[in-house]
């Protein structure tokens, strides 16, 4: 049994993704101690800009007359498909930055999907793959908040990695974790708390089911 886990945080130390999706890895390493994990910080150690350009451009020539870029950019797409075709089961941690897709994880999955294994021609082989999505937002966008509406990241990534991935996926949200950060939202600690402990658990929940399907 096999785990692909991508982290999209820019930080290392005091990030909440990272936090929560320990949670789903360690549930998940009860069932298999010993697996392999296969990691990608795309946060810390982001695709070029330029690379998802270049890889569009190698699929419009045959491979014998690419350049040396379009070479290498046509390697990345393939590796970091393999990655995800060949793990048991996925963990996705993507904190939302500016209300957005983090620009690291957008760039990731427009590389992957320049692999037409990905990109589903002639069929998806990702389908129902079991996955964990960890999504974290320093506020509060739930229904009547001043804010409702405004996280216009999680549609997006439940639609790539739901209908055009069709993985089996589960979805832990937390949220205020700048509670405690911003003197602004202290009247919220309870509720912050609340929430986290929420997320944990679902964390939990969630990295038992990886852990079920990925064995069958």
């Amino acid at each position: 049994m096999s785990l692909f886990r991508l982290d999209a945080s820019i930080r290392t130390e005091g990030s909440h993704s990272r936090a929560v999706a320990d949670i789903v890895e360690s549930v998940w390493r009860e069932e298999a101690p010993d697996a392999v994990v296969t990691r990608r910080q795309i946060g810390v150690e982001p695709l070029p800009s330029t690379l998802w350009a270049t890889a569009v451009s190698a699929n419009q020539v045959p491979a014998s007359e690419r350049s040396a870029e379009e070479c290498d950019a046509a390697e990345v797409a393939t590796a970091l498909a393999d990655e995800l075709l060949e793990a048991d089961a996925l963990l996705f941690a993507v904190p939302i930055y500016n209300f957005g897709v983090s620009q690291h994880f957008k760039a990731w999955v427009d590389v992957l999907m320049t692999d037409p294994r990905v990109a589903g021609r002639g069929g998806q082989p990702l389908t129902g793959k079991p996955a964990v999505l960890v999504v974290v937002r320093g506020g509060a966008y739930g229904p009547g908040t001043p804010r409702e509406g405004w996280d216009h990241a999680t549609g997006w990534m439940r639609r790539i990695l739901e209908d055009v991935w069709k993985l089996d996926l589960k979805v832990v949200e937390l949220e205020f974790t700048l509670v405690g950060v911003n003197p602004a939202l202290d009247e919220f600690k309870d509720m912050a708390r609340e929430m986290r402990r929420s997320a944990n658990a679902l964390a939990a929940e969630h990295g038992r089911h990886l852990a079920g399907l990925a064995v069958r």
